[in-house]
């Protein structure tokens, strides 16, 4: 790879627990399948945890800079290996995040400081060739798969704040409930392999469904016209 080639790398945004680890894992395990080598940017949340930093509503201006800086650093490192980069939290929902803790506080941030991170958001933001937006649904109980935060209203704050955030930075993206994570994963695959120009005889959820591909049309295009 020369200095200057990027992946393809598909971003997943969103408020914490709705799905974005396990749709990863999902394609991840897709793309190997295919030859491909992959590459995932974890959730950084854990890391800032145990260095002491504060996450979730208690998150600040230190933190998400932190976070960000340090995603970024992970995606230019795996730039270097790999043919596909998969994001669980890009940088926009970090400064989402950022902007749900000050508000669920009462605080006020920093005008400088806020447009440092916007700035930082925005012109990293061109790196990321599909952005996934996962939807917070409150029917769906938590995940016991390790200890998770239940301040629905924090959650529902953080949600507002990174679709608010995409907007914004006039980023496209899609939809990701969490009904609809095969035809994700089979559309994500079909723009791999255009993109990389691989065979898809052996990707194994690729599918011939248009209605699932005029699903993905049609939300490209509304999301890009609602953002530009």
């Amino acid at each position: 790879m020369s200095a200057i080639e990027r992946p393809v790398t598909i971003a997943v945004v969103g408020t914490h627990s709705t799905g974005k680890s396990t749709f990863l894992a999902r394609l991840a395990h897709e793309l190997r399948r295919s030859g491909l080598e992959v590459a995932t940017v974890a959730d950084l949340g854990e890391q800032a945890q145990r260095m002491g930093l504060p996450i979730l509503w208690n998150h600040t201006w230190v933190s998400t800079l932190w976070i960000m800086t340090r995603g970024i650093s992970n995606e230019l490192e795996a730039w270097l290996h790999a043919d596909v980069v998969l994001v669980d939290r890009a940088v926009p929902d970090a400064l989402g995040y950022f902007r749900a803790a000050v508000e669920y506080r009462g605080d006020t941030a920093d005008p400088d400081g806020s447009a440092y991170l916007e700035a930082l958001a925005r012109s990293h933001s061109d790196c990321y060739n599909l952005i996934f937006r996962t939807q917070l649904d409150p029917r769906i109980p938590l995940g016991t798969d390790k200890v998770r935060d239940g301040n629905h209203q924090f959650r529902t704050l953080a949600d507002r704040h990174v679709e608010a955030v995409l907007h914004e930075l006039a980023l496209p993206w899609l939809p990701l409930g969490a009904d609809g994570h095969d035809t994700a994963l089979a559309l994500v695959l079909d723009f791999v392999t255009e993109k990389l120009g691989h065979a898809t005889s052996d990707l194994a959820l690729r599918t011939s469904d248009e209605t699932g591909h005029q699903r993905f049309e049609s939300a490209t295009t509304s999301t890009r016209g609602s953002q530009r």
